[in-house]
């Protein structure tokens, strides 16, 4: 059985829609889905975002389960203008497996291997991104990676960290991050995220091109999802 995280169930929406026979199973007092990919058997944990929340879910989903191994999906923020929204990334710094053969399973899907950075907040301006890029030499951030990286070590599991992009230095946020998503509360503040935009409609047309290319990402991520489940191993 293959093990397959995200931070978020929007970013898993597309890959669950493509799984048959699914079900809900607990591991360890967390909820994971359960389902299949042809004729693979997956399950899929939403881990939360950042350190706390994601620590606490990774462990516990794997002290009750054995994996061949498991794959670390979801959005990513790229550090430099040569990621493009939409673009597939394999950490090269956090991935176990095979990079070679990974990227063979890609033959039709343009893919990058560069390293991943773990951060503990989001990271919005291009100040930011390109400190980051300059003292890290990473390509791109997420704020989960190397806490699964460290329990996947824990428990002797490959990992494949995979993610697509969907924030770049010329593509940013449409909002200050804290008004996209309350990292404490684990979801967006309604009233918070009303407020900025009430406050400053000249953003909106910004926050629907930002929901499309969420869209677009999820299902470039989706479908790279289920043909490297099909190929892989």
């Amino acid at each position: 059985m293959i093990a397959i995280t995200f931070a978020l169930p929007t970013e898993s929406a597309e890959f669950l829609r493509r799984l048959r026979n699914k079900s809900r199973v607990a591991r360890n007092g967390i909820v994971a889905i359960h389902g299949m990919i042809e004729n693979r058997a997956v399950e899929v944990l939403h881990t939360g975002v950042g350190a706390k929340v994601c620590r606490e879910r990774i462990m516990k989903f794997l002290q009750s389960q054995q994996f061949e191994f498991l794959i670390s999906a979801g959005f990513a923020g790229a550090l430099n203008d040569q990621l493009q929204v939409g673009d597939l990334l394999v950490a090269k710094n956090f991935s176990t497996v095979d990079l070679k053969q990974t990227q063979s399973s890609f033959l039709d899907v343009p893919i990058r291997a560069a390293d991943l950075l773990t951060v503990p907040t989001l990271i919005d301006s291009t100040g930011e991104r390109t400190k980051l890029a300059r003292t890290g030499g990473a390509a791109a951030v997420d704020m989960e990676t190397e806490f699964i990286a460290r329990a996947c070590a824990e428990h002797a599991l490959p990992l494949l960290s995979l993610r697509v992009i969907t924030d770049t230095p010329i593509q940013p946020f449409p909002a200050p991050p804290n008004v996209l998503f309350d990292i404490e509360q684990q979801r967006t503040d309604i009233s918070a995220f009303a407020k900025f935009f009430l406050g400053h409609p000249n953003r909106i047309p910004a926050l629907v091109k930002f929901a499309r290319r969420i869209t677009r990402a999820r299902k470039t991520l989706g479908n790279a999802l289920v043909k490297v489940i099909c190929r892989i191993g």
